[in-house]
């Protein structure tokens, strides 16, 4: 009897984490729906191991569900996982499970931590957890891991667009070494560089990607066709 009371104790606290978990993305989500599509302007700093990259500017264009464009005269290396990817996936309700990790502090601002877990094994997303602003809404943190990527984590600031949940700055921190980088730029290593690479080839290869959005325009309409055109 002690035991299975103690394991109804156990499911109980399991559940109420879970909704508890449940209804702080569907707020976050319920924002994120307010945005049918936009544009902005973008400027991309990589400071990468072993890399030489000059600042790029770009626009990125995004319309629901999932269409996303990037134009840019230069080679503009962004990770999707602080864009689409996440958002696309917190609204497939039916592929993950969540839990409420607690409350953390983030710069002095109290977050709740919730832990999102794939409930179909064969999903790109292996692990994401959220901190989450649960006063506004709005994600200040992830730290997302997939198959093809590694683990790239991000921090969120937010400015005159935060009430569509659309950040103004972005910083990622990414594992160069499991991080797809464009080809051109992967290719773009002098012997020296190649060399340096050998030697610390063990070592983790840390890179930061910084992204400053600005001129954002919400809700305009973006025709499908022009997803389709070539950059």
């Amino acid at each position: 009897m002690k035991n299975i009371v103690t394991l109804f104790l156990i499911l109980s606290s399991s559940i109420g984490f879970s909704q508890d978990a449940d209804e702080i993305l569907n707020r976050v989500i319920s924002k994120i729906n307010l945005v049918k599509d936009y544009s902005v302007d973008v400027n991309i700093k990589a400071d990468i191991p072993l890399i030489k990259i000059l600042p790029v500017k770009a626009s990125i264009y995004f319309k629901q569900k999932d269409k996303f464009k990037v134009v840019s005269k230069g080679i503009a290396i962004l990770p999707k996982q602080g864009f689409t990817d996440v958002n696309s996936f917190l609204m497939k309700k039916n592929s993950y499970m969540a839990v409420d990790g607690g409350v953390k502090t983030i710069d002095n601002v109290k977050t709740n931590l919730i832990t999102v877990i794939p409930t179909n094994e064969n999903s790109e997303f292996v692990l994401a957890k959220l901190w989450v602003d649960t006063k506004n809404d709005l994600i200040l943190k992830s730290q997302i891991t997939t198959r093809s990527s590694g683990t790239v984590s991000v921090d969120y600031s937010y400015g005159s667009e935060a009430e569509y949940g659309l950040p103004n700055q972005l910083v990622f921190d990414i594992d160069v070494k499991k991080f797809k980088l464009p080809k051109s730029v992967a290719a773009d290593l002098n012997k020296t560089e190649k060399e340096k690479a050998k030697k610390n080839k063990n070592k983790d290869q840390k890179g930061t990607i910084t992204i400053k959005l600005t001129n954002y325009k919400i809700n305009k309409g973006i025709k499908d066709e022009f997803f389709k055109d070539k950059n």
